[in-house]
């Protein structure tokens, strides 16, 4: 008899990703697809489920999705996701679970990258650390004493959607100039007319423009991150996300716009390290969501 087994998945703007996971973490089968463009509520939904019924799936018990927005604190309904076309108040978790016949629960992605870097990455060493996803969008979850802090309600954490600069560009949220709209991958090709990725390597041949550039990208990475540290004054930051593949362009201004911002009683020891699981970190972490709260409750 096979061993028991959960699905995890990491619902992104651009691409969809699953995979089937045991309880230790060990990753069996997992691929992406691409996220419809729009990405409806109805579209997404049928894209999940051809994805869930491409996986070998007779010894899964259950579901975790990480959904780019936040969830409600019981994990059945996406609130809110201000990056995708409509959705509000979506009750994914029960249209899932009638798809598919298994249970499911839900929660924010970057929090799911977050759980699976505590659990098997850049986290494991750290108690209090904050997270933070450079992607398409700018994602952030903190943990404190060793647990994930959502809020009263489910929605704590959005560090992405904080204001560096009040005059900035409008976000979809409704504020204007936030993290997100400085640091995301949208900023960057909206600033640039190019990709992180056409960027680095650019900068990796020493075009200056593309090293001003990731310079300047550091410069306001740090002065979100100085924010964050003088609220939690955590161990450590984890930068993760696709962006960060980027990092050896950016972490030495953005470092430097912390030391100069950050009085030394508030980052003393302070770790600011690349996330180590990659584009699995999303996954694993609903997966390990789905075995805390699913598996382990019904066994």
């Amino acid at each position: 008899m096979a061993s028991p087994q959960v699905i995890g998945i990491d619902l992104g703007g651009t691409a969809i990703k699953l995979g089937r996971f045991l309880e230790d973490g060990t990753c069996l089968e997992a691929f992406s697809l691409p996220t419809p463009q729009p990405a409806l509520p109805q579209s997404v939904l049928a894209t999940l489920v051809e994805g869930i019924q491409s996986l070998q799936t007779i010894d899964c018990q259950a579901i975790g999705v990480g959904t780019p927005g936040p969830a409600d604190a019981q994990g059945r309904i996406a609130k809110l996701a201000i990056n995708l076309p409509h959705w509000e108040n979506i009750p994914l978790a029960d249209w899932l679970e009638k798809a598919s016949g298994l249970p499911t629960i839900l929660e924010n992605d970057a929090n799911c990258a977050a759980i699976g870097e505590a659990w098997l990455g850049a986290g494991r060493s750290f108690q209090d650390f904050i997270l933070l996803t450079l992607g398409t969008g700018v994602g952030g979850a903190i943990f404190l004493k060793g647990e994930l802090f959502v809020g009263l309600q489910g929605a704590g954490g959005e560090l992405g959607l904080l204001t560096i600069d009040y005059r900035g560009p409008v976000c979809h949220s409704g504020n204007r100039g936030s993290l997100e709209q400085q640091v995301s991958a949208q900023a960057i090709q909206r600033e640039t007319n190019k990709n992180g990725a056409e960027l680095a390597q650019l900068a990796q041949k020493g075009v200056p423009e593309a090293i001003a550039y990731w310079e300047h990208y550091g410069r306001l990475l740090g002065v979100g991150i100085s924010n964050l540290v003088y609220v939690l004054t955590p161990e450590a930051v984890i930068i993760g996300g696709g962006i960060s593949a980027s990092a050896e362009y950016f972490f030495p201004t953005m470092q430097a716009e912390i030391a100069q911002r950050v009085l030394l009683p508030s980052r003393e020891n302070l770790k600011i390290v690349v996330a180590e699981l990659g584009n699995q970190a999303g996954m694993l972490g609903a997966a390990r969501l789905a075995w805390q709260r699913l598996v382990r409750k019904l066994s």
